[in-house]
């Protein structure tokens, strides 16, 4: 399980790679060992230069299949991201946009993996 070190809920206007670099000012201060970041295509263009400049980081965009082969693919390292989302959606609160403020909606984020944590710390080692 990975642990999420950030948290930035945009409005739906707010392009993929707008919001990135509000997430990489918010972490870059605390980030001092981060070397890499692994994104999907929506990430790619200008800025992969900007993070370099702005952050010190290695940004590596992840390609879909060569061929075009249409349909769900795994990518190393980007299942995660989805299976993080799948843990996050079985949250009440966090399966339909049910927050005024996307402060709130972050929060929730926040409260749902410390839950996750918290429940995966306290397992026994004997199932």
């Amino acid at each position: 399980m990975g642990l999420i070190i950030g948290v930035v809920v945009t409005g739906a206007n707010v392009q993929d790679r707008d919001g990135a670099k509000q997430i990489f000012n918010g972490i870059k201060d605390g980030m001092d060992r981060l070397c890499k970041i692994w994104a999907d295509s929506a990430y790619a263009g200008q800025l992969i230069d900007w993070v370099v400049e702005h952050c010190g980081w290695d940004l590596e965009i992840q390609r879909g299949p060569k061929g075009g082969k249409k349909g769900f693919v795994v990518r190393p390292w980007l299942w995660i991201v989805e299976r993080t989302f799948a843990w996050l959606g079985r949250y009440r609160r966090l399966s339909k946009d049910y927050e005024y403020l996307t402060e709130t909606s972050e929060a929730m984020i926040y409260l749902a993996m410390i839950n996750l944590m918290v429940r995966r710390l306290a397992e026994t080692p004997d199932g």
